[in-house]
């Protein structure tokens, strides 16, 4: 029997993960990609008697890879918060679904392991900008604040890295991370340990000092779109751009528009933090979007379909 570990490359996929297979080791072979990179499962080459983990990845996204595994005598579990549709009904697959607004994948691995990894799941929950409740989690583990700040500034920077249109734009592979990661088995290590860390912080840093020279295309009370250029830098601090901006205006909604090259665009969407809805909605009105009602993207946006983007957002949160 072969297994396949199959993650998103951004801090919630590759924490989950680490919950998993500290918790229960097992040899198996990685799937993962950049943050957008999210129908993993065309990639796995399972056959009958094989087992599949696929977590942080939309089961909408990946509905027809999924039948088609089980089909063949795959058995599956599945972890993730992103819009799903209707889950499949089937005796191979073991789904823990919640696209409730307050939860991210890390949460639903913490809550099926019982809190024996929670280290990790603060870092995934701080890494999708769910400081609430990553704060909640450490206090059930009496952590210090200096903890409590490390563990939030691995989280950021994980989630950081996996922005990007390809590998190309990351600072860090996401497989390699998440190898060096397992390797050191406990977060407070791997900080002390890794030059990576700082790097990604450094480069994180600067790419949002960048960032926050660039003024809105559009800015309203309610709404506001930035256009970032066509850069490495740009692609890869959309997201966290996109979360400070709805951290320092709670009611507003924000996009994040960045070229991804052959004439088309990526989307990062953040729905106003004190209504968290609607984001999702948004995206999947365009045929590669997705993701949660908080926050959602689009992985490519044709040129000729940005003033419609525009448009539709302001209707959705004007």
């Amino acid at each position: 029997m072969t297994c396949f570990d199959v993650f998103n490359g951004d801090a919630d996929g590759i924490c989950s993960l680490l919950q998993l297979r500290l918790a229960k080791p097992i040899e198996a072979v990685l799937v993962t990609g950049a943050k957008r990179d999210v129908a993993l499962l065309d990639r796995v080459p399972a056959q009958r008697g094989d087992a599949v983990t696929a977590l942080d990845i939309s089961v909408d996204a990946n509905r027809a890879a999924l039948l088609s595994l089980l089909d063949r005598g795959v058995t599956v579990q599945y972890f993730d918060h992103h819009f799903a549709g209707a889950v499949p009904e089937h005796p191979g697959l073991e789904a823990h679904i919640d696209t409730s607004p307050g939860v991210c994948t890390g949460i639903l691995v913490d809550r099926y392991l019982k809190g024996s990894q929670r280290v990790w799941a603060i870092v995934a929950a701080f890494g999708d900008d769910l400081d609430q409740q990553a704060t909640d989690l450490a206090k059930s583990m009496s952590l210090s604040c200096d903890r409590v700040a490390a563990l939030k500034e691995l989280g950021r920077n994980i989630a950081y890295n996996a922005y990007g249109d390809s590998e190309a734009d990351l600072i860090a592979a996401p497989s390699t991370l998440y190898r060096s990661l397992r390797r050191h088995t406990d977060p407070f290590r791997f900080i002390h340990a890794e030059a990576v860390f700082g790097e990604l912080g450094e480069a994180r840093r600067s790419d949002l000092s960048q960032a926050r020279t660039i003024a809105p295309a559009v800015m309203s009370e309610r709404a506001a779109i930035y256009v970032l250029p066509d850069a490495p830098w740009a692609r890869r601090v959309r997201g966290a751009l996109a979360n400070e901006l709805a951290n320092a205006s709670p009611d507003r909604a924000h996009a994040v528009v960045a070229p991804s090259g052959q004439g088309a665009y990526t989307v990062s969407v953040r729905a106003p933090r004190k209504r968290a809805s609607g984001a999702d909605a948004l995206c999947r009105q365009f045929s590669s979007g997705g993701g949660r009602m908080a926050a959602a993207g689009i992985n490519c946006l044709p040129a000729d379909q940005l003033a419609d983007f525009v448009r539709r957002f302001e209707q959705m949160f004007c």
